[in-house]
């Protein structure tokens, strides 16, 4: 086989996922082989991978969950999963391990590391996670999705911006239709890859708090957990407004460029995926994220006037009521918040983390 191998390692969440699909896309359409590598969590956000990327399910687990047995099995399970890469590697060697963060990750990175195969990570967000920072000093290069990005003393990032997937890019700088009076409002309710209970508990009242003219105009796609679907379905039949709830949206790039306003977490795949489209935001971070990430990733389109965050301590049905009423019944306010948020965008971010690959081979 002639053509390079990329390995790309990624954990069990959309946010670590998109943007490796992003990569592998890249790699493919320059002519790589490409290989998957995640855990079961993962896999299940691995379908919009392409056919052409070979998937390979690793054992590996975390030491910061669980209970005592699953502390002293993580270790064991961790250890099987590098030597099952490292049989793998000998096998099919890569030309380049590509880590995006995640528990997952540790296997094909720590054989990489042993056995002398270039190697980088890519952290998404402005503090870095638990295992890219065990490895940032053991790695040929370390891309930054957000900008200002913590890192480990010593360490030099590299500003590539957080890859999009292609289905995201089919609708980059979509020109924004700001609502006008008596035009129907799309509304699109974002909790991350796996929904956010939070989101389920205060949307639904914050929008049935609206004027009765503008709820009667609404459109909302709202992705909630499973568990939560029915109950945010009701909420939103008893307050008269049209509501699309599922579990999961295959196609949130296009209803984010139908959008006027996106309500989400602020995890850093769905920002940057919000600012390569470029659409306003109200932001309501997770606040158990490591180090408070979310909000440092919040941070950069509040300040460039793209996005209002909503802290999830105290978060309060009326305040998030007022700001989606006073956004949406100022076209210019709503307009202008767009094209902020499109300043942002880093439609070549793939690109750019695909040049790094290259450098390190």
């Amino acid at each position: 086989m002639n053509e390079p191998l990329a390995l790309i390692a990624a954990g069990g969440t959309g946010g670590h996922m998109f943007p490796a699909q992003a990569l592998a896309e890249m790699l493919l359409a320059e002519g790589w082989r490409v290989k998957l590598s995640t855990d079961d969590r993962g896999a299940r956000y691995a379908g919009g991978f392409p056919d052409q990327v070979t998937r390979s399910i690793v054992k590996s687990a975390t030491t910061a969950r669980g209970g005592l047995t699953g502390k002293l099995m993580a270790p064991l399970k961790i250890a099987a999963g590098v030597s099952a890469a490292r049989a793998e590697f000998r096998k099919d060697r890569p030309s380049v391990v590509i880590g995006f963060g995640g528990y997952p990750t540790i296997p094909a990175l720590a054989a990489a590391l042993t056995m002398g195969v270039p190697r980088m990570i890519h952290e998404q967000n402005g503090v870095m996670g638990r295992v890219n920072r065990l490895f940032a000093r053991r790695v040929q290069r370390v891309a930054c999705g957000t900008w200002p990005t913590e890192l480990p003393a010593g360490v030099q990032g590299i500003h590539t911006g957080n890859p999009v997937r292609a289905a995201v890019l089919d609708f980059a700088a979509s020109p924004y239709q700001a609502a006008s009076e008596g035009e129907e409002v799309h509304l699109l309710v974002i909790g991350g890859s796996q929904g956010a209970r939070v989101l389920s508990d205060v949307v639904p009242a914050a929008i049935a708090a609206l004027p009765d003219d503008l709820r009667g105009r609404l459109r909302v796609s709202h992705q909630a957990r499973a568990e939560d679907g029915q109950r945010v379905t009701d909420a939103y039949r008893d307050a008269g407004v049209s509501a699309d709830v599922q579990p999961f949206f295959t196609d949130v790039p296009e209803r984010l460029a139908r959008a006027q306003l996106v309500i989400s977490r602020s995890g850093a795949s769905s920002i940057a995926d919000i600012c390569v489209i470029g659409r306003p935001a109200l932001l309501i971070p997770y606040a158990a994220a490591t180090g408070d990430h979310q909000t440092a990733n919040a941070r950069a389109m509040e300040t460039a006037g793209a996005a209002h965050i909503h802290p999830e301590v105290g978060l309060d049905p009326a305040a998030l009521s007022q700001d989606i009423r006073d956004i949406m019944s100022d076209p210019a306010q709503a307009t202008e918040m767009a094209a902020a948020a499109l300043t942002l965008g880093r439609p070549d971010a793939a690109r750019r983390l695909y040049d790094l690959v290259t450098e390190i081979m």
